[in-house]
């Protein structure tokens, strides 16, 4: 599945193919032990097969996916519309419809087909256990991918929400791109700052002050 993406070949020059290697096994013996993972296998690497790197205009980090039946769709926070919405995504469609408007759909497909990567950390988590894939695999490779972007000349913005995300901002160019920062929309965390941060306004300014297409939020 990675191989078909186009970020295959620049994941390939920065990773070695003994940890590839082991992604797939990974990936293999996780989806063989009959316990229930999300997302399922054939979308775990969802969101950089919908936004190639040549699209990509902003990316947003999650940590991992969402670990209850049918909500996981590989991309961060993003879940269907037959799901109800978890807490924190709730509450990302609040600080929209304060921001630009009221969107209807919580499905954030469209914004990936637009150049959103919806970016976890963690790619693969077992039903009921949020967090667990943590630190086993996956963040080599999500790193890896966030320095691509950085790397790549087209101007883009990251959205860090929470602390596990800001942790990654040492590996973006800041010259380059814009760095969004705020608190979790988690309810545990987005009166600290999250409501009122407007980040997808920044968003869209930065990229039409940097000559590229804004992102339809409310499509």
């Amino acid at each position: 599945m990675l191989s078909h993406t186009t970020w295959a070949h620049p994941i390939k020059e920065k990773l070695t193919p003994e940890y590839l290697k082991s992604v797939a096994a990974f990936i293999a013996s996780t989806y063989a032990t009959g316990q229930t993972i999300y997302p399922p296998q054939n979308k775990i690497f969802s969101a950089l097969e919908v936004t190639p790197l040549n699209k990509t205009k902003v990316v947003i980090m999650g940590q991992d996916p969402y670990h209850e039946e049918r909500q996981a769709q590989g991309l961060s926070f993003s879940v269907p519309d037959d799901v109800p919405a978890p807490p924190s995504l709730k509450n990302i469609l609040k600080e929209l419809s304060t921001d630009i408007g009221q969107r209807q759909s919580h499905d954030l497909v469209s914004w990936a087909q637009q150049g959103v990567l919806l970016l976890n950390s963690v790619l693969t988590v077992p039903e009921h256990h949020a967090n667990a894939h943590a630190n086993q695999i996956w963040e080599p490779l999500t790193d890896c991918l966030i320095q691509i972007a950085s790397d790549d000349d087209a101007p883009k913005v990251f959205i860090l929400w929470g602390k596990y995300a800001q942790s990654k901002s040492k590996l973006i160019d800041s010259q380059k791109h814009l760095i969004l920062k705020s608190a979790h929309p988690s309810p545990l965390s987005a009166y600290r700052g999250f409501f009122g941060s407007e980040p997808f306004s920044k968003a869209n300014h930065f990229l039409e002050k940097n000559g590229r297409e804004p992102i339809d939020w409310l499509k």
